[in-house]
């Protein structure tokens, strides 16, 4: 086929460059041939530049603008499918423009919240489509102002609480969610105070309206929004508060002076009938499940229970139905009658609702001016248990998952992550030890039938010299007999003759013949 195809081009090559016979050739002088190869050249040079260089230098500047650059990138927390740790990553994303109503933040430091370990397993409700950033929590400075923003310029230092994309180098977030901080407080501080003490304010002055004389029952009081409330109970006088967290986190709480009751969470129940046998006036649950029924049991009449969390649902590092089912359905169902009977209310506050669904943006940004107020004046100082790299997110997560933290857990985009330990030799197998074992006797062969060849190469080489002498015996042996030295006798007189005979003339030859 290739041949076909190419015949044709090659007898049009020929055709055209035969000049036709009925045409007069041009007869061309040196002179003219010069002029017209320089003709040729200036024709061939105009047309490239045309081609290459021909456009002006606005046409240039123009075709140089249509040229897009490619995207830049940040590094970003992604969760690529809800479940354990294995599905958040650090990725690279295109870094993101602020829109109209919003700014750009160059971010510093990301809060880390229980709720984001809720998000990872999906078992929130109207999780996002993934793959996502994560983070509802950031502090930094605004690096670009969208349109119809006011109140913001680029350059100031401030904290958000987008719903989802905080945890990355650079976030665009609506300016309703956006909050100057103080010039004297840090990016760490900023992203540990904003969420942890936006909750403990609203619960503790807004839905429980805690006065003088009170008791207070507090679970996970090792959390950031533990020691938040803490810090604001301590703000009214005579409060008395039982603490429920792990033993392990006693002795770290004790050194605080802050808490007047710590109780082991296995029983505190028990521990706080020994205490107090009438109850306490306010329970703070953020655990849910049977902690609701134990916790509505401890409570005086005009008690209030608050249920804000509900972290009895991440039970393992993926999301276990059976856990979320019996979360919910420990929890005894408890009527406005009962309620009546008894005196006690009951009472809850889901902050992402209120934030991004019940449209509380407003009363959200006065109560975070408030928060800063009582920062400014010394009254509260937000604990952070430790800094942690973007790419090392998913320690963060397992600590705080093992309640662990003291405090708030905070991610820095600037640190270094840690250096990961080298991976430690692995046993063999079985089937591994009986290959180099094999290998081994192998090499060990292998080393013998080296040695064994040197020695049958000597023992070649004594055999070699052995026939050599014994070849020289013989040899003297037929010499002495006279077989040798008879066989060559006999051939010296038949060549002798043919040289005799190859030496005569031709009438010599003649003559003999």
């Amino acid at each position: 086929m290739t041949e076909t195809t190419e015949a044709p081009v090659v007898a049009q090559t020929a055709e055209t460059k035969t000049p036709s016979p009925t045409n007069e050739t041009a007869v061309v002088t040196p002179a003219e041939n010069g002029h017209a190869e320089g003709g040729d050249a200036k024709t061939a040079a105009a047309g490239e530049e045309q081609t290459n260089g021909g456009a002006t230098p606005d046409e240039k500047a123009k075709a140089e603008e249509k040229k897009e650059d490619p995207p830049k990138e940040m590094r970003a927390v992604v969760l690529t499918g809800f479940g354990g740790f294995k599905n958040v990553k650090i990725l690279k994303k295109p870094e993101p423009s602020p829109q109209a109503g919003e700014v750009l933040i160059r971010v510093k430091a990301c809060g880390l919240n229980f709720q984001d370990l809720m998000v990872r397993l999906g078992a929130i409700d109207s999780p996002p489509k993934t793959p996502t950033i994560l983070g509802f929590e950031c502090a930094g400075e605004i690096e670009a102002v969208g349109e119809e923003v006011e109140g913001f310029k680029v350059g100031d230092r401030v904290v958000a609480l987008p719903e989802f994309r905080a945890w990355s180098e650079l976030v665009a977030v609506p300016t309703k969610y956006v909050y100057h901080i103080p010039d004297e407080m840090t990016f760490q501080d900023a992203a540990a105070i904003v969420m942890n003490y936006l909750v403990a304010y609203i619960l503790i002055f807004d839905l429980v309206s805690l006065r003088e004389g009170k008791s207070i029952l507090l679970h996970s009081v090792g959390g950031g929004v533990g020691q938040a409330i803490v810090q604001l109970a301590r703000t009214v006088p005579n409060v008395t508060i039982f603490g429920v967290c792990s033993k392990s986190k006693h002795e770290a709480l004790e050194a605080t002076g802050l808490i007047d009751h710590l109780i082991d969470r296995t029983d505190y129940v028990n521990e706080v009938r020994k205490i107090t046998t009438e109850g306490v006036d306010i329970v703070m649950d953020c655990l849910c499940g049977e902690e609701c029924n134990r916790g509505y049991g401890l409570l005086k009449p005009m008690g209030k229970y608050i249920l804000y969390g509900s972290s009895n649902v991440v039970t393992g590092e993926t999301k276990s139905f059976f856990s979320v089912a019996r979360s919910w359905w420990q929890v005894d169902k408890v009527s406005p009658i009962k309620l009546f009977d008894e005196n006690k209310s009951l009472g809850g506050f889901n902050l992402r609702h209120l934030l991004y669904q019940q449209d509380g943006s407003e009363y959200v940004r006065s109560t975070v001016d408030k928060i800063f107020g009582l920062w400014k004046d010394g009254k509260v100082k937000p604990v952070v248990d430790s800094a942690w790299a973007l790419e090392d997110v998913a320690e963060a997560m397992q600590k705080m998952h093992d309640r662990k933290n003291i405090g708030k857990l905070v991610l820095d985009p600037s640190m270094e992550p840690k250096p990961k330990p080298a991976t430690p030799a692995k046993s063999k197998s079985k089937k591994q030890a009986s290959e180099d074992k094999g290998g081994k006797k192998d090499k060990e062969d292998d080393k013998k039938a080296e040695n064994g060849g040197g020695d049958e190469k000597k023992e070649g080489g004594d055999a070699a010299d052995e026939a050599k002498t014994n070849g020289e015996e013989g040899g003297e042996a037929a010499h002495v007999n006279g077989d040798g030295g008879a066989a060559e006798h006999k051939e010296e007189p038949a060549a002798a003759a043919a040289a005799t005979n190859g030496d005569a003339t031709e009438s010599e030859k003649k003559e003999s013949s």
